[in-house]
Parts: structure tokens; sequence; C-alpha cells
């Protein structure tokens, strides 16, 4: 009796194991169905057809100068690709043909650049989009050395210095002043790209200035020799300080910087004087002029 107990057992178990790994088979199969079906009423993929364009590499404000690293190309829907997009060519280099120009109204990262929203050297306006709100555009005569030689770009930044001659009496003085700091350079005579790196010997520089700035320069140019300082374009030094300039105009005399021209000294240590009488009709007057070595 507990023979045929067991056996049913067995045979019980076996039988729901069956039964199990059957309904088992049979889910899967069921799923494998319907996975099949339901990919093959998926539509196949659109491939969309791109063509790359030139596109604003980060956020370009207006005024702001072309350059190879302001922007980038990327593949972009045909369909979407307008006549005034700029689009890669193996017969041109794009980029290089927008060699100078100005972003007439800012761009934002990612946004196709248009020929409606650059200006390029030569077309009408481009010096006012150059300039940026407020300022004005002032024209200085410069030469191999007041320009340092044609190493002056458009985007630099340079100080204006004066040179000039003083008569005093008999006594001729000559002095040197920083009268602008931190001056943008617009062009140079007729080039207004800095992406060619050779050097020319330029007559004019274009400066952007403030309109105070612009008054100053034209009475500094009545005044003397102007003359310009390239200026660097790090603000910090290798070790991570910030360089500290001074503020506001200043002043070399010659006496400071030629020891001929220095004051003579009398044995107390005084400047020496030479002393003059000056004698206007009736009246006398002497008067006392410090000596130099000049």
């Amino acid at each position: 009796m507990r023979v045929k107990t067991i056996l049913l057992a067995v045979v019980a178990v076996g039988a729901a194991t069956g039964a199990a790994t059957l309904a088992r088979d049979w889910l899967n199969a069921q799923q494998l169905a319907l996975q099949a079906q339901f990919e093959s009423q998926q539509p196949e993929p659109v491939k969309v057809e791109t063509r790359r364009v030139l596109v604003a590499a980060g956020n370009l404000p207006a005024g702001t100068f072309v350059k190879p690293n302001s922007v980038k190309w990327i593949d972009w829907p045909k369909d979407g690709v307008s006549e005034t997009y700029f689009v890669e060519s193996k017969e041109e280099d794009v980029v290089d043909t927008l060699s100078g120009a100005v972003v007439r109204t800012g761009l934002t990262a990612g946004e196709p650049l248009t020929s409606g929203r650059i200006v390029r050297p030569g077309d009408r306006g481009f010096l006012a989009a150059v300039l940026r709100p407020g300022m004005r555009a002032v024209s200085v005569p410069i030469n191999a050395t007041t320009g340092i030689s044609g190493f002056i770009f458009p985007g630099d930044f340079v100080d204006l210095l004066l040179t000039q001659s003083i008569e005093r009496g008999e006594v001729k003085r000559r002095a040197s002043e920083t009268v602008l700091r931190e001056v943008r350079v617009l062009a140079v005579d007729q080039r207004v790209s800095d992406q060619e790196g050779e050097p020319a010997v330029a007559k004019t520089a274009t400066l952007e200035v403030t309109p105070k700035q612009a008054e100053t320069i034209a009475v500094v140019m009545e005044i003397g020799r102007l003359s310009l300082a390239l200026r660097s374009l790090q603000s910090e030094t290798e070790d991570g300080e910030t360089v500290i300039e001074p503020k506001g105009p200043t002043l070399t005399w010659d006496s400071q910087v030629s020891k001929v021209l220095q004051p003579v000294r009398a044995p107390d240590g005084k400047p020496a004087t030479t002393q003059v009488k000056v004698v206007r009709g009736s009246e006398s007057q002497t008067l006392a002029f410090r000596r130099t070595n000049q």
C-alpha cells in the first residue's frame, strides 16, 4: 500500500512538472510571437538627408569678429537649409572667406550663420557694425615707429602716448605721457582682417573710443606726436596674479630719462640757479632760472 502511494505521488509530481514546463514554453512562444508581430508593424526608420552648415560655436554678440574658433560645422536637415546659410563646400574654404567679417546682430550658440547676420569688409555699414553701442571710430596717423612696425592688428588693444616739446623762455623741455589706455583697434589702413598674421607698415589706424576720448585724440594730434603702445592680451601673470596698472595719465619728463638734462646742483645740494635781471621801463625784476646740464 505504501509503495503504491509513493508511485502515485511520483507520477503526480512528474505530471505537474511536465505541465509547468509545457505552460512556460507556451508562454515564451506566445511572447516571441507577439514581439515579432509588434516589430513587423513598426515602420522602417526614415533616413534624413543632411547638409553641413556653419553655426556659432558660442554666443557671438553684435560687433564680434568672426574667427575660425568662433564657428563650427554641424549636420543640418537638408529640407531645413535656407539659401542664406553657409554650407560646407569642397570647392572653397567657407570659413576663410568669412575672415574679417563682423556679426551684425547677435548669434546664440548653435545658431546658423546667415548672410544677413554678418557684414564683410567693404560692405556698407561695416564699421558701424563693428562699433559697440555708444562708441565712436577715430582714425589716427601712424608710421613704422609709432605703429610698432606693422605688428598691430584689428582686435588688438593699445595705449596712446603723446610726446611733445615745451619751451619756457630759453629752456626747451620734452615730455611723454599716456593719455588713453586699453583702446581697441578696429582697422589698420584698409585691412580689417587679423587672420593673415603678416606685418605691414600702415599709415592710419582706426580706433574705437568714447565720445570724450575722441575729443581727447583730436586735441592730442594738434599738440605733438601720437604713438601706439601694444597691450598684452593676458591680464594675469604666469603665477596667476592679476596685473595692477596705474590709472589715468602718466607723465615722464626728459630729465627723468637722461642725466644730462637733470638740474645742476649747488654745493649745498639745492638746484643751482642763474639770476637774470629783467628791466621793463622804469621797473626792474630779478628772476631765478634753474640751471641744467644742457
